[in-house]
């Protein structure tokens, strides 16, 4: 009977791998990562419509239509850089592996280009101000690639081991959730300091600004870089990579003719609207709990649904495998954002309803655990079963392919969460310079609640077809496992 050794180094380092701390120093790297990737494109788009530009008479059409075509492009850039940066991580060899290198070297210039994004030019000059827009926005996405594309790989290359790796991504998952979240906290946190240091008046003529905005950016930069630095020095990449020359077209032709791997990543795409209601969400923190710094406290009760959920959906993927836990916690989310909207209009858009949104919010957090860690453990799986069949590890370009559908239906979900929030809805902007936010009618409201539950439960259901054609199951898996542990001399035989 064939059984899995205890890991042992292959390729790089000395140590052997340690759960859970070096999976714990994984998932503080993600964190990191998640804590800027997701602070920058969240509050940017607030930055650029209500800030950046402020009475310049730009006209608040104009102006939606603008942001919604920056994040669209730039995710269409983001998703052709994806490609890029997968090829160049497969042939990218050193005494520290594959990975870590894109980490180290790209931490620092993505770092400045972020805080870059909240410092608008001085100007009255509607192109300028595009040239602006377009430029620095692409050159982050570009720059976060960079970073976020090889750091996302370093699960499939933690450990040979497959029960290793699953609970590596697990952990590590757990933690990137968390850090999505993280600049919610930063910010409250700013807004408390500024108010103690500037007073009242003074903190709303700086919110109306953007400064606190620029602030927190700093703060997620600087603890986007420590959180990083620490899973550099406490990791290793364990699973070889092969020595032959890697070939683009080859490669690519690979990669997206491989069945499993092309529908977890059209599953991705097929769900690109789902995450709408993230554009939604500062705007109801603001008209139905009266703060944008109450942000964290629509969206926690969510935030700790998604980390409980994930501890669940590694149980049920050991359980029920992969596919079937992704179909499950799919329709389950489609139900509960029905439910959420249903308790919405018969309560009202007034103060008796936070209660009841923020307890439905947290059920409907408990689906986001399977979209954050079931589609990572595919793509390590389909990297084995790639491997397989071409004799070539080629985690970067996996990763990749999944990362340009992902970057695609990101630059779709934002592009078409820009235009709902700040065109279909009717939003009006502050045209006050001491007034961060305008009230709104009650029509654009219930269309914010429309957007952040109606239209995310239409996506999730349509994410779950690509998934009825995905076969790797636990057997074949298993098979796939003990073939590639064979061949790199790792596994042991009892009689």
């Amino acid at each position: 009977m064939q059984k899995y050794l205890k890991t042992k180094e292959l390729k790089f380092g000395s140590k052997k791998f340690k759960l859970p701390t070096e999976a714990l120093s994984y998932g503080i790297g993600l964190f990191g990562i998640a804590l800027l990737s997701g602070w920058v494109p969240e509050y940017a788009k607030t930055y650029f419509a209500d800030f950046a530009f402020k009475n310049q008479n730009f006209g608040s059409d104009a102006l939606a239509t603008l942001i919604s075509t920056v994040f669209l492009v730039a995710g269409f850039v983001g998703a052709a850089a994806e490609i890029v940066i997968g090829f160049l991580v497969d042939k990218t060899k050193s005494k520290r592996g594959k990975i870590h290198p894109w980490l180290l070297y790209g931490c620092i210039p993505l770092g400045i280009i972020s805080m870059l994004v909240f410092v608008a030019p001085k100007t009255s000059n509607f192109v300028a101000a595009t040239i602006w827009m377009f430029a620095i926005y692409c050159a982050y996405v570009m720059l976060l690639v960079c970073v976020e594309s090889p750091g996302n790989c370093f699960g499939a290359v933690c450990t040979p081991n497959p029960d290793e790796r699953s609970d590596a991504i697990s952990i590590a998952g757990i933690m990137r959730s968390i850090g999505q979240s993280g600049g919610m906290v930063v910010l409250i946190v700013v807004g408390l300091v500024m108010k103690a240091v500037m007073g009242e008046d003074g903190f709303k003529a700086a919110e109306g600004k953007g400064l606190d905005l620029q602030i927190s950016t700093a703060v997620c930069v600087i603890g986007f870089l420590l959180f990083l630095f620490i899973m550099l020095k406490n990791t290793r990449e364990r699973v070889p990579y092969t020595t032959e020359k890697v070939n683009l077209g080859q490669s690519l032709k690979f990669v997206f003719t491989n069945k499993n791997l092309l529908m977890v990543s059209l599953a991705k795409l097929a769900g690109f609207g789902r995450g709408v209601y993230g554009a939604a969400s500062l705007y109801i923190a603001i008209y139905l709990l009266g703060d944008k710094g109450l942000k964290l406290a629509l969206l926690l009760p969510m935030g700790i649904g998604t980390a409980v959920s994930m501890l669940v959906v590694k149980k049920l993927i050991k359980t029920i495998g992969t596919k079937n836990t992704f179909i499950a916690c799919s329709a389950y989310g489609a139900v509960s954002f029905l439910l959420l909207f249903g308790v919405s209009m018969i309560i009202g858009f007034r103060k008796e309803l936070i209660i009841p949104f923020l307890i439905i919010n947290f059920l409907v957090g408990l689906q986001n655990g399977n979209t954050n860690l079931t589609p990572n453990v595919m793509i390590a799986d389909c990297v084995d079963e790639i491997e397989l069949k071409t004799g070539k590890r080629q985690e970067g370009l996996c990763y990749a392919g999944y990362g340009l559908f992902s970057k695609i239906a990101s630059a779709f979900t934002t592009s078409l969460g820009t235009y709902l929030v700040f065109k279909w809805s009717g939003y009006m902007p502050s045209t006050d310079a001491s007034v961060a936010y305008a009230v709104q009618s009650d029509g654009t409201l219930t269309r914010f609640l429309i957007i952040y539950t109606i239209i995310p439960a239409i996506f999730v259901i349509l994410q779950i077809i690509p998934m009825f054609f995905y076969d790797l199951n636990a057997k074949k898996k298993e098979q796939i496992s003990l073939e590639l542990i064979k061949r790199r001399g790792v596994v042991e035989t009892d009689d």
